[in-house]
């Protein structure tokens, strides 16, 4: 017989939401299990952003993403979640009313509820077309180490938020930084560009890599700028182009989804019994995918979790002021 683990709360992804999730169900006495396929704590964040500075959690100006998921796991750890990490969540089935998760080792967790903040879930970088051969040897798709680009010539690729970041972060440090779009308008926010064109980084739009050269490692990117050619010398190249989410095994749970996010009312439930969902993975109408929301969304799924458990329960926690 596989292993099987007890508890009121499984939550399926150990990012930024989850671990606010962990949080809200230990300050309501509920037992937490967090399971996550990463072997460390942060999802997205942790795993490829960790020295990017975040700065839509409220009240916090900016903060690394390092240092959020670090303040995250010490305002869970005073109720002490289980963590089970490197494990993935399988299937799902019912024992009565109460959910059983299978997870990739074979065990078993029996919950009373589960919540889903798997994010985009397993999430593939967008390759640049040009170059991929270069793919650690000066091609990346993510920094978790800026200082590791400290006196090069860097040239960012992408037109959203992570590329204007990541060109902003690595300015102070880089010889120089050339931020390639291949169209004329950015989608990042308007603010950003401006920081960017500020900093002193140069802007290339309607822009194409079309080639990437080097002996061991690279050594000079060539771009087509409309219809001219130009050759710009490298030492490394950050593409930034986005992510392809893709739910794995959770797909096959009977979820109603909307592409790859998963369906939710207001009080953040599923359409399956006892399982609930909040943060990027989620879809409604008017859903902005903000950190920030996430946050609310996991205390919202929580909290209506507590209540299905024990119906004499109130839906409202009380005021985390109020336990000092």
């Amino acid at each position: 017989m596989p292993p099987v683990s007890t508890t009121d709360i499984l939550i399926v992804g150990a990012g930024p939401a989850g671990l606010y999730g962990a949080y809200c169900a230990g300050f309501r006495g509920l037992r937490t299990t967090v399971v996550d396929a990463l072997p460390q704590p942060g999802g997205q964040v942790g795993a490829l952003y960790p020295e990017k500075e975040i700065r839509d959690v409220a009240g916090i100006p900016g903060v690394r993403g390092r240092e959020l998921i670090d303040g995250l796991r010490t305002q869970a750890a005073q109720f002490g979640p289980e963590y089970l990490l490197g494990e993935q969540a399988r299937s799902l089935s019912y024992d009565g009313e109460r959910p059983q998760v299978t997870l990739a080792s074979g065990r078993v967790v029996d919950a009373g509820a589960v919540v889903l903040t798997a994010g985009i879930g397993t999430f593939t970088p967008r390759p640049l077309p040009a170059g991929e051969e270069f793919l650690g040897r000066g091609l990346s798709y993510f920094v978790p180490d800026p200082a590791a680009h400290a006196d090069h010539d860097v040239l960012v690729v992408g037109g959203g938020d992570s590329a204007v970041d990541w060109a902003l972060t690595l300015r102070p440090l880089a010889k120089s930084v050339t931020l390639v779009h291949r169209r004329e308008r950015f989608r990042a926010h308007a603010a950003g560009v401006t920081a960017v064109e500020e900093c002193g980084a140069r802007i290339l739009t309607g822009a194409e890599v079309e080639a990437l050269h080097g002996t061991d490692t690279v050594e000079e990117a060539h771009i087509r700028v409309g219809g001219a050619l130009e050759i710009v010398k490298v030492d490394s190249v950050v593409a930034a182009l986005g992510f392809v989410g893709n739910l794995g095994p959770l797909a096959d749970w009977g979820l109603a989804l909307r592409r790859r996010s998963v369906l939710v009312d207001t009080r953040m439930r599923t359409n399956l019994e006892r399982v609930y969902a909040a943060g990027d993975i989620t879809e409604y109408d008017g859903k902005v995918r903000l950190m920030s929301v996430g946050f609310g969304e996991v205390a919202t799924a929580v909290n209506n979790a507590a209540v299905a458990l024990d119906p004499g329960l109130s839906l409202f926690p009380g005021h985390s002021t109020e336990t000092v």
